[in-house]
């Protein structure tokens, strides 16, 4: 299938797929955090609850997952209490990462107990950490949030998954200890700077002199921001962007057969989004959502050409150009680039 579009084209969106409150408070076992309210509706008159993660080192997991739950009208403005001692976890209103218990009905959001095999579903089959648990259970709140409509609404669940996908299925991932690709080989490179990597840098040095759990406390209160900004980034993302566009996308694949008999050209009138030019591209569809291969790319005979030369090869008038790869080209009218496709199909 091609598409064509008038200036860029954003291959995402086509491939569907303060300061604290209240001062530290620690003992040998258990550091005490009043968190910055990160609420999106935190009503002033709600009572403080209390919620449990473990203390030492920490994970993107537990601090996103703190983030989140404070986002909810339930654990709005929850305190945040870090430790490992099991008497003081009993006694919580949440606990999330330790205690060795997944039980939702008690809002016990652990997955490091044997047994545990719990999954986001919908499709996905990877093993889910302590913030896929509580966006498993809450997300749908959240986004609820951020669109102003309710849970049941078909845009909720469509983010609700999309943001799994693309944002939450890694960290679940990555604390699992789940490699990315079913291979034996190591990856041809090192990526380290997703938000797990970046979160577990949050993390106190080992030279660091001062390893008081005050010290920690405020690393940790760092993962919280970092890990949740990335994610409130991730919905509205969906929200605004990848939401309007998905809609233009699917109209315009409903319209794909008035275009062309064939069914594999497919035009985006409107900007769906990127750089906005007067001119108009050719672009292969990807071969998968996260694939820089296409499933059909332009002829290999055009790849590299730009202009008069590629107007030439082509025989069609107005070309301006096509990529290296195969995977996208340019003409300086729709009639051409419709014809640049037509042409490709048939090579």
């Amino acid at each position: 299938m091609w598409a064509i579009t008038r200036g860029g084209f954003n291959q995402k969106i086509f491939n569907l797929p303060k300061t604290l409150s209240r001062p530290l408070m620690a003992t040998s076992n258990l550091i005490r955090v009043s968190s910055p309210s990160y609420s999106t509706s935190s009503p002033n008159h709600a009572p403080f609850k209390r919620v449990g993660t473990h203390n030492g080192s920490f994970h993107c997991d537990e601090a996103l997952g703190c983030f989140m739950i404070r986002l909810t009208d339930k654990f709005s403005n929850s305190e945040i209490i870090r430790t490992r001692d099991p008497k003081v976890l009993e006694g919580l209103d949440a606990v999330l990462d330790v205690g060795g218990v997944y039980d939702p009905n008690h809002d016990r959001y652990d997955h490091h107990q044997k047994g545990f095999e719990e999954v986001f579903g919908h499709g996905f089959n990877t093993k889910l950490s302590s913030a896929g648990l509580v966006y498993k259970h809450f997300g749908k709140e959240i986004i609820a949030k951020e669109l102003q409509l309710g849970e049941d609404h078909p845009d909720v669940h469509r983010l609700f998954l999309a943001i799994y996908k693309s944002f939450m299925e890694a960290i679940d991932a990555i604390d699992n200890g789940i490699n990315q690709f079913d291979t034996d080989k190591p990856p041809k490179y090192v990526n380290n700077t997703h938000i797990s990597s970046r979160v577990g840098r949050l993390n106190l040095d080992w030279t660091d002199p001062d390893q008081s759990p005050e010290k920690e406390n405020e690393a940790f209160q760092r993962a919280m921001a970092l890990a949740g900004s990335e994610f409130l980034e991730s919905v509205r993302f969906h929200a605004r962007s990848w939401l309007p566009a998905r809609s233009i996308v699917m109209e315009c694949i409903a319209e794909r057969f008035d275009i062309d008999p064939s069914g594999e050209i497919m035009v985006l009138k409107r900007f769906c989004p990127d750089e906005r030019g007067k001119q108009w591209r050719v672009q292969a569809v990807a071969a998968s959502p996260d694939s820089f291969e296409s499933r059909k790319p332009l002829p290999a005979q055009w790849r590299g050409l730009r202009d008069d030369e590629l107007s030439k090869e082509t025989r069609i008038s107005g070309c301006v150009f096509v990529h290296m790869s195969g995977f996208i080209g340019g003409n300086q009218t729709y009639e051409g680039a419709l014809v640049m496709a037509r042409t490709a199909l048939k090579m």
